[in-house]
């Protein structure tokens, strides 16, 4: 007899359809097995039934809450027990590599110990075996937000909200991914809609305080923050979030209620470090300096304790790079790069001045503010992936390695990745990253055109400012006057050594030169960036443009000159600092 060749399979195929047969009756027989809906999902998708797999694959999803050990890694992960939960969730995918269950676990796991790239792999792994799991898929946006990829969050978070627009979820991750795209007022929109369905939301009222502080709406955020503060009195960052406005005042009944609120044992030690930080500021505009020294110095190890700093590995690292970027090495590489003249780079320590050099710019008619862009960062990150070496200094060497072909690209990528913050169409942008001091070499490397200006103040007046200020992230060196004081002298001992080895590339504003004669020193920044004086730039407190740093307010007011010299009020306890500074403290101004 002879068969149709249509209808013969191969006995691998044959294999399968029985093995799938008899999956579909184990899972009829008991829907609450999620292996056996998982091993379905794998036959399936051998089987080339994509759609078919991606639905037994939800079905998992749906069921592993009858799966003991899917349960205990869940529990673990929850409770933050995170060396127990990860050895429970990677011996599960060496049995099952397709546990998607398993995958988003363990992803959201590496979120939390600040491996973000990691996360996104994992993810997109879930998600190509499960388009359908919608919380993967959450959590997929939620990491491209982290990554700075706003963008591409936002194109996830559309595809959920399109069958659940209502979802608060999954609109409030938008909102937050709308502020990194710089569109606060439809972000401050999403924040009242949600606060108007659900009101008792105090992590959403401090979001939406965030939102109004950074477009300008000052009065609007104070009130969203005291109904933030309302909602839940223990809740620190709100206070500080009202200190750190830097021109609000706290009345006699607020600073009690915030001594009150510290008196306490029930409060989170995230909590209590902002309320520390918040406290000292109030007590400093009192003019109780030596009060205010001691909440700001506990608050400083409390921080310390939770992002713990070694000021050592900072050393090493930027001696790698002076060690890296000789004359020679840049002689080497003349005409690399990309030769846009687009980027204007603003880069020094935090608290030194930098927003106001850059709201100075931002004021000119060619020059569009963005925001602090961890883009070039980004690009270091990469580097090191290529390298595979995770270690901050490896992307150096690898960056040695690259021929003119992948400098111009890496260019191309820097400006691809800033194209969304740019919004107004000027011809030159600005790209304020203090830290990215560190990066001189690869800017110029990969941006030959661009600019790069370097703003410095008083050593003691910058890093005491850096020691009161609790930063959102990041910035664990200032949390200690020994560890910025050292910081803040290999900072001025690496941009010395670019200064000798590209002599005239870093333009170098110092503050209290700006502070004491503006006019004058806006005219040589502008002419370093080749721009004609505009009058503009000297009235930058006009400028309504979205400020999201520490100095928001600040750089909304003309310019404060009794400040230049505030430190002094706590000169009797920088002793600690000022032997750290060594050198730099007399030779910082260059």
């Amino acid at each position: 007899m002879t068969l149709a060749v249509g209808n013969l399979k191969p006995p691998e195929h044959q294999g399968l359809d029985a093995a799938v047969a008899a999956l579909r009756q184990a899972v009829a027989r008991d829907p609450r097995r999620p292996q056996a809906w998982r091993q379905l999902a794998d036959h399936l998708d051998a089987a080339g039934d994509r759609a078919g797999a991606a639905a037994a694959y939800l079905q998992h999803v749906r069921n592993a809450v009858h799966d003991p050990l899917l349960m205990n890694a869940a529990a673990a992960v929850h409770a933050n027990r995170i060396p127990e939960a990860e050895t429970l969730l990677r011996r599960q995918l060496q049995q099952a590599p397709t546990d998607v269950v398993a995958i988003r676990m363990l992803a959201e796991i590496a979120v939390r110990i600040n491996r973000a790239e990691d996360a996104e792999h994992l993810l997109e792994r879930c998600l190509e075996l499960a388009p359908d799991f919608r919380e993967a898929r959450h959590n997929y946006a939620l990491v491209l937000t982290r990554l700075n990829r706003p963008e591409q969050a936002i194109a996830q978070l559309e595809g959920l909200l399109r069958d659940e627009p209502q979802h608060p979820g999954y609109r409030n991750l938008k909102a937050v991914a709308l502020c990194h795209t710089g569109d606060y007022e439809a972000a401050i929109g999403i924040y009242e809609d949600l606060l108007r369905a659900q009101p008792g939301q105090a992590q959403i009222w401090l979001s939406l305080g965030h939102a109004l502080k950074t477009a300008g709406h000052v009065e609007r955020s104070i009130a969203a923050y005291r109904t933030c503060i309302g909602l839940d009195p223990k809740f620190g960052d709100a206070w500080w979030s009202l200190a750190n406005l830097k021109t609000f005042r706290f009345d006699e009944t607020q600073l009690a209620q915030m001594h009150a609120t510290l008196a306490r044992g029930d409060i989170a030690p995230e909590q209590r470090t902002c309320l520390e930080f918040a406290v000292a500021k109030a007590l400093e505009d009192r003019a109780e300096y030596a009060a205010a020294f001691q909440h700001y110095a506990t608050g400083n190890a409390l921080r310390l304790e939770q992002i713990p700093y070694s000021a050592d590995d900072t050393s090493l690292l930027l001696q790698h790079a002076r060690a890296t970027y000789s004359a020679d090495f840049f002689r080497a590489r003349g005409g690399s790069g990309h030769d846009a003249r687009d980027p204007i780079f603003i880069v020094g320590l935090p608290r030194a001045g930098s927003t106001l050099v850059e709201q100075i710019l931002a004021s000119h008619s060619a020059v569009e503010g963005t925001m602090e862009l961890p883009d070039l960062i980004s690009i270091t990150r990469g580097l090191r992936r290529a390298a595979h070496d995770k270690r901050a200094g490896a992307y150096h060497a690898e960056l040695a390695r690259l021929g003119p072909a992948d400098l111009r690209a890496l260019g191309e990528e820097y400006l691809a990745r800033t194209r969304i913050h740019r919004k107004l169409g000027r011809p030159f942008f600005i790209d304020k990253m203090p830290n990215n001091f560190a990066h001189v070499g690869l800017i110029h490397l990969i941006l030959p055109n661009a600019k790069i200006v370097d703003v410095r103040r008083h050593p003691l007046a910058c890093c005491l400012s850096g020691f009161k200020q609790h930063f959102a992230r990041g910035q664990s060196f200032t949390y200690g006057l020994r560890n910025i004081g050292r910081y803040y002298r290999d900072y001025v001992e690496l941009m010395d050594h670019f200064d000798a080895v590209l002599p005239g590339r870093v333009h170098r504003v110092i503050y209290e030169d700006l502070v004491a004669d503006t006019e004058r020193e806006v005219r040589r920044l502008l002419e370093y960036c080749g721009l004609p004086f505009e009058p503009g730039c000297l009235r930058f407190f006009e400028n309504d443009r979205p400020v999201r740093t520490a100095s928001s307010e600040q750089v909304r007011q003309p310019i404060y000159k009794a400040g230049v010299d505030h430190w002094q009020h706590f000169e009797p306890w920088l002793d600690p600092l000022k032997e750290a500074l060594g050198p730099a403290l007399q030779d910082w101004k260059k």
